[in-house]
Protein backbone atom coordinates (compact mmCIF):
# COMPACT_ATOMS: atom_id res chain seq x y z
CA UNK A 1 0.00 0.00 0.00
CA UNK A 2 1.50 3.31 -0.51
CA UNK A 3 1.41 6.48 1.82
CA UNK A 4 2.14 10.08 1.40
CA UNK A 5 5.67 10.53 2.52
CA UNK A 6 4.47 14.20 3.51
CA UNK A 7 7.07 16.08 1.56
CA UNK A 8 6.95 19.99 2.37
CA UNK A 9 6.94 22.17 -0.58
CA UNK A 10 8.73 25.25 -0.33
CA UNK A 11 8.52 27.61 -3.93
CA UNK A 12 10.35 30.83 -4.45
CA UNK A 13 11.55 31.29 -0.35
CA UNK A 14 14.77 32.89 0.93
CA UNK A 15 16.43 32.85 4.41
CA UNK A 16 17.14 35.88 5.66
CA UNK A 17 18.63 35.13 8.80
CA UNK A 18 20.94 32.20 9.71
CA UNK A 19 19.66 28.99 11.11
CA UNK A 20 21.01 26.91 14.00
CA UNK A 21 19.37 23.28 15.33
CA UNK A 22 16.30 23.42 12.92
CA UNK A 23 14.61 20.59 11.10
CA UNK A 24 13.81 21.07 7.44
CA UNK A 25 13.99 17.25 6.52
CA UNK A 26 12.00 15.80 3.42
CA UNK A 27 11.43 19.27 2.34
CA UNK A 28 11.48 19.85 -1.59
CA UNK A 29 12.58 23.33 -2.16
CA UNK A 30 12.28 24.94 -5.87
CA UNK A 31 14.18 28.03 -6.52
CA UNK A 32 15.33 28.68 -3.25
CA UNK A 33 17.89 31.78 -2.78
CA UNK A 34 20.36 32.18 0.41
CA UNK A 35 23.22 34.60 0.04
CA UNK A 36 26.01 35.05 3.12
CA UNK A 37 23.89 33.01 5.64
CA UNK A 38 25.35 30.75 8.25
CA UNK A 39 23.76 27.09 9.31
CA UNK A 40 24.20 25.28 12.00
CA UNK A 41 23.24 21.54 13.14
CA UNK A 42 20.29 21.98 10.34
CA UNK A 43 18.92 19.19 9.73
CA UNK A 44 18.12 18.83 5.57
CA UNK A 45 18.07 15.04 5.07
CA UNK A 46 15.83 13.59 2.31
CA UNK A 47 15.47 17.14 0.52
CA UNK A 48 15.59 18.19 -2.58
CA UNK A 49 17.08 21.32 -3.90
CA UNK A 50 15.85 22.12 -7.08
CA UNK A 51 17.14 25.44 -9.00
CA UNK A 52 18.32 26.57 -5.68
CA UNK A 53 20.63 29.12 -5.63
CA UNK A 54 22.90 29.66 -2.32
CA UNK A 55 25.68 32.00 -2.51
CA UNK A 56 28.75 32.66 0.05
CA UNK A 57 26.53 30.77 2.47
CA UNK A 58 28.47 28.44 5.72
CA UNK A 59 27.49 24.62 6.84
CA UNK A 60 28.40 24.15 10.15
CA UNK A 61 27.53 20.35 10.95
CA UNK A 62 24.59 19.47 8.60
CA UNK A 63 22.41 16.76 7.85
CA UNK A 64 22.37 16.54 4.18
CA UNK A 65 21.52 11.97 4.24
CA UNK A 66 19.94 11.14 1.53
CA UNK A 67 19.76 14.70 0.12
CA UNK A 68 19.11 15.38 -3.87
CA UNK A 69 20.89 19.02 -5.67
CA UNK A 70 19.57 19.92 -8.95
CA UNK A 71 20.75 22.53 -10.76
CA UNK A 72 21.72 24.42 -8.35
CA UNK A 73 24.24 26.68 -7.62
CA UNK A 74 26.49 26.68 -4.45
CA UNK A 75 28.94 29.21 -5.37
CA UNK A 76 31.19 30.49 -2.80
CA UNK A 77 29.45 27.70 0.20
CA UNK A 78 31.08 26.22 2.33
CA UNK A 79 30.59 22.83 4.17
CA UNK A 80 32.40 22.04 7.71
CA UNK A 81 31.24 18.50 9.09
CA UNK A 82 28.24 17.93 7.10
CA UNK A 83 26.64 14.46 6.54
CA UNK A 84 26.43 13.96 2.83
CA UNK A 85 25.76 9.89 3.09
CA UNK A 86 23.47 9.05 -0.37
CA UNK A 87 23.49 12.68 -1.19
CA UNK A 88 23.00 13.08 -5.09
CA UNK A 89 24.28 15.80 -7.29
CA UNK A 90 23.01 16.82 -10.66
CA UNK A 91 24.49 19.90 -12.54
CA UNK A 92 25.23 21.75 -9.81
CA UNK A 93 27.71 24.08 -9.11
CA UNK A 94 29.97 23.59 -5.92
CA UNK A 95 33.37 23.93 -4.81
CA UNK A 96 35.41 20.69 -5.38
CA UNK A 97 36.97 21.11 -1.60
CA UNK A 98 33.99 19.66 -0.89
CA UNK A 99 35.70 16.50 -1.91
CA UNK A 100 38.94 16.92 0.43
CA UNK A 101 36.35 18.19 3.64
CA UNK A 102 32.61 16.43 3.23
CA UNK A 103 33.96 13.04 2.15
CA UNK A 104 31.49 9.62 4.12
CA UNK A 105 33.92 7.81 6.48
CA UNK A 106 32.75 4.25 5.16
CA UNK A 107 34.49 3.67 1.96
CA UNK A 108 31.74 2.00 0.30
CA UNK A 109 29.49 5.61 1.05
CA UNK A 110 33.28 7.69 -0.17
CA UNK A 111 33.00 5.32 -3.52
CA UNK A 112 29.35 6.85 -4.25
CA UNK A 113 29.60 10.48 -2.90
CA UNK A 114 32.86 10.59 -5.29
CA UNK A 115 31.43 9.18 -8.29
CA UNK A 116 28.27 11.30 -8.29
CA UNK A 117 30.11 14.45 -8.26
CA UNK A 118 32.36 12.85 -10.54
CA UNK A 119 28.81 12.91 -12.67
CA UNK A 120 28.06 16.30 -11.73
CA UNK A 121 30.93 18.31 -12.74
CA UNK A 122 31.52 16.58 -16.13
CA UNK A 123 27.73 17.97 -16.44
CA UNK A 124 29.00 21.24 -15.94
CA UNK A 125 32.40 20.67 -18.05
CA UNK A 126 34.63 21.10 -15.05
CA UNK A 127 37.40 18.66 -16.30
CA UNK A 128 39.67 19.58 -13.11
CA UNK A 129 37.15 18.76 -10.99
CA UNK A 130 36.21 15.98 -12.75
CA UNK A 131 39.61 14.71 -12.52
CA UNK A 132 39.86 15.30 -8.89
CA UNK A 133 36.88 13.24 -8.25
CA UNK A 134 38.03 10.23 -9.75
CA UNK A 135 41.17 10.07 -7.83
CA UNK A 136 39.06 10.02 -5.06
CA UNK A 137 36.55 7.21 -6.33
CA UNK A 138 39.75 4.58 -6.69
CA UNK A 139 41.13 5.45 -3.46
CA UNK A 140 37.67 4.61 -1.84
CA UNK A 141 37.12 1.53 -4.50
CA UNK A 142 40.48 -0.04 -4.12
CA UNK A 143 40.13 0.31 -0.15
CA UNK A 144 36.74 -1.01 -0.18
CA UNK A 145 37.69 -4.12 -2.16
CA UNK A 146 40.54 -5.11 0.21
CA UNK A 147 38.21 -4.51 3.41
CA UNK A 148 35.50 -6.64 1.50
CA UNK A 149 38.04 -10.02 1.41
CA UNK A 150 40.19 -9.08 4.15
CA UNK A 151 39.02 -6.58 6.74
CA UNK A 152 37.65 -7.81 10.07
CA UNK A 153 34.74 -5.23 10.64
CA UNK A 154 31.18 -6.48 11.38
CA UNK A 155 29.74 -4.97 8.19
CA UNK A 156 32.17 -6.33 6.16
CA UNK A 157 32.65 -9.65 7.57
CA UNK A 158 28.18 -9.95 7.89
CA UNK A 159 27.96 -8.41 4.40
CA UNK A 160 30.63 -10.36 2.41
CA UNK A 161 30.61 -14.26 3.01
CA UNK A 162 32.08 -17.02 1.30
CA UNK A 163 32.18 -16.79 -2.32
CA UNK A 164 31.36 -13.22 -2.06
CA UNK A 165 34.47 -12.75 -0.11
CA UNK A 166 36.78 -14.70 -2.60
CA UNK A 167 34.67 -12.47 -6.07
CA UNK A 168 36.21 -9.60 -3.28
CA UNK A 169 40.11 -10.87 -3.51
CA UNK A 170 39.80 -11.16 -7.45
CA UNK A 171 38.43 -8.00 -8.01
CA UNK A 172 41.03 -5.80 -5.70
CA UNK A 173 43.73 -8.58 -7.34
CA UNK A 174 42.30 -7.21 -10.69
CA UNK A 175 42.21 -3.61 -9.49
CA UNK A 176 45.86 -3.73 -8.49
CA UNK A 177 47.39 -5.18 -11.41
CA UNK A 178 46.06 -2.58 -13.84
CA UNK A 179 46.55 0.58 -11.24
CA UNK A 180 50.31 -0.74 -11.06
CA UNK A 181 50.19 -0.87 -15.10
CA UNK A 182 48.75 2.50 -16.22
CA UNK A 183 46.88 3.75 -12.56
CA UNK A 184 43.21 3.00 -14.62
CA UNK A 185 44.59 5.99 -17.13
CA UNK A 186 44.26 8.59 -14.38
CA UNK A 187 47.84 8.22 -13.34
CA UNK A 188 50.31 8.32 -16.36
CA UNK A 189 53.58 8.39 -14.77
CA UNK A 190 52.83 4.41 -13.93
CA UNK A 191 52.08 3.91 -17.30
CA UNK A 192 55.74 5.54 -17.92
CA UNK A 193 57.46 3.40 -15.29
CA UNK A 194 56.08 -0.37 -16.53
CA UNK A 195 56.88 0.74 -20.50
CA UNK A 196 60.43 1.65 -18.56
CA UNK A 197 60.51 -1.52 -16.97
CA UNK A 198 59.65 -3.22 -20.24
CA UNK A 199 62.20 -1.63 -22.26
CA UNK A 200 65.06 -3.53 -19.29
CA UNK A 201 63.36 -6.30 -20.00
CA UNK A 202 64.18 -5.92 -23.93
CA UNK A 203 67.17 -4.85 -23.28
CA UNK A 204 67.89 -8.26 -21.48
CA UNK A 205 66.34 -10.07 -24.01
CA UNK A 206 68.36 -8.55 -26.62
CA UNK A 207 71.47 -9.38 -24.65
CA UNK A 208 70.45 -12.76 -24.07
CA UNK A 209 70.31 -13.98 -27.78
CA UNK A 210 73.60 -12.62 -28.58
CA UNK A 211 76.47 -15.14 -28.82
CA UNK A 212 78.73 -12.74 -26.69
CA UNK A 213 77.17 -11.63 -23.47
CA UNK A 214 80.05 -9.27 -22.55
CA UNK A 215 79.28 -6.09 -20.24
CA UNK A 216 79.57 -4.06 -23.46
CA UNK A 217 76.49 -5.81 -25.26
CA UNK A 218 74.82 -5.58 -22.53
CA UNK A 219 75.50 -1.92 -22.70
CA UNK A 220 74.45 -2.29 -26.42
CA UNK A 221 71.32 -3.31 -25.66
CA UNK A 222 70.40 -1.42 -23.59
CA UNK A 223 70.81 1.45 -26.09
CA UNK A 224 68.67 -0.70 -28.51
CA UNK A 225 65.93 -1.35 -26.62
CA UNK A 226 63.72 1.57 -27.37
CA UNK A 227 64.18 0.81 -31.42
CA UNK A 228 63.12 -2.81 -30.33
CA UNK A 229 59.69 -1.59 -28.63
CA UNK A 230 59.34 0.80 -31.75
CA UNK A 231 59.91 -1.82 -34.10
CA UNK A 232 62.48 0.13 -36.16
CA UNK A 233 64.99 -2.30 -36.32
CA UNK A 234 65.05 -6.13 -36.00
CA UNK A 235 66.36 -7.65 -33.38
CA UNK A 236 64.93 -10.87 -31.64
CA UNK A 237 63.23 -13.47 -33.49
CA UNK A 238 60.64 -15.95 -32.93
CA UNK A 239 58.63 -16.44 -29.35
CA UNK A 240 60.36 -13.27 -28.12
CA UNK A 241 59.60 -11.01 -30.83
CA UNK A 242 56.30 -11.89 -30.56
CA UNK A 243 56.21 -11.00 -26.83
CA UNK A 244 57.33 -7.82 -27.71
CA UNK A 245 55.27 -6.20 -30.28
CA UNK A 246 52.38 -7.82 -28.43
CA UNK A 247 53.34 -5.75 -25.52
CA UNK A 248 54.41 -2.66 -27.65
CA UNK A 249 50.60 -3.02 -29.33
CA UNK A 250 49.29 -3.56 -25.63
CA UNK A 251 51.39 -0.41 -24.44
CA UNK A 252 49.93 1.93 -26.94
CA UNK A 253 46.59 1.13 -26.48
CA UNK A 254 46.86 2.03 -22.91
CA UNK A 255 48.50 5.87 -24.43
CA UNK A 256 45.88 6.44 -26.69
CA UNK A 257 43.03 5.03 -23.68
CA UNK A 258 44.72 7.88 -21.17
CA UNK A 259 44.73 10.66 -24.48
CA UNK A 260 41.05 10.31 -25.38
CA UNK A 261 39.98 10.25 -21.72
CA UNK A 262 41.74 13.48 -21.13
CA UNK A 263 41.15 15.19 -23.89
CA UNK A 264 36.83 13.92 -24.10
CA UNK A 265 36.71 15.85 -20.33
CA UNK A 266 37.87 19.28 -22.17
Amino acid sequence: MLVENNKTKVEDQRFDSDETNVKFKNYLFVRLVAKDKTFKNVDFSYSTFDTAYIRNCKFDSCNFTGCRFISSNFHGSIFTGSNFNYAIFERTQIDNNILETECPGLENLKQKFARTLRMNFAQIGDPESVNKAILIELDATEMHLLKVWNSKEAYYRKKYRGFDRFLGLIKWLNFKIWDYVWGHGEKPYKLAIITLVFLIIVAFIEWLSLESMTSENLKDSFFKSPQLFLGTVKGVEGLWYTFIQFIRYVVFALMMSVLVRRLSRR
